[in-house]
């Protein structure tokens, strides 16, 4: 059973300014280790940060969560071999996950030029 669903898009070079004007301060805020070695390693960094932030944006709003709800990186999206997406909740995120009873997140990720989209449904 559905239990949320979320979308976020978001402009690809409102995320690139927003890391090249904090001195990457907003990617060590926003982006766990392991979504900062996976964008760094890619060819258009900005456009994979976009498509995550998007995605951490799209799981709050599936959760019914604004942005002060948690830590962004309790949100961890990161990437299967097959390139498919996948979502890892950690500590408060988690648990609010326990007691909303979602067993499953399925994430949906996108970019293409400007932008990056992310689509996600909590069952």
């Amino acid at each position: 059973m559905v239990k949320g669903i979320g979308v976020d898009i978001i402009e690809i070079a409102r995320v690139k300014k927003a890391i090249e004007s904090t001195n990457y301060s907003f990617v060590k805020k926003v982006f766990t280790d392991n979504e900062i070695k996976y964008c760094e390693q890619q060819e258009n960094k900005f456009q994979h940060y976009a498509v995550r932030f998007a995605a951490k944006e799209a799981v709050l709003k599936a959760f019914s969560l604004g942005w002060d709800s948690g830590n962004w990186k309790n949100i961890e999206v990161l990437t299967h071999t097959n390139n498919a997406p996948y979502i890892v909740l950690k500590n408060k995120m988690k648990k609010l996950c326990r007691t909303k009873k979602i067993k499953k997140i399925f994430v949906s990720l996108s970019h293409f030029n400007s932008y990056a989209i992310a689509f996600v449904v909590a069952e």
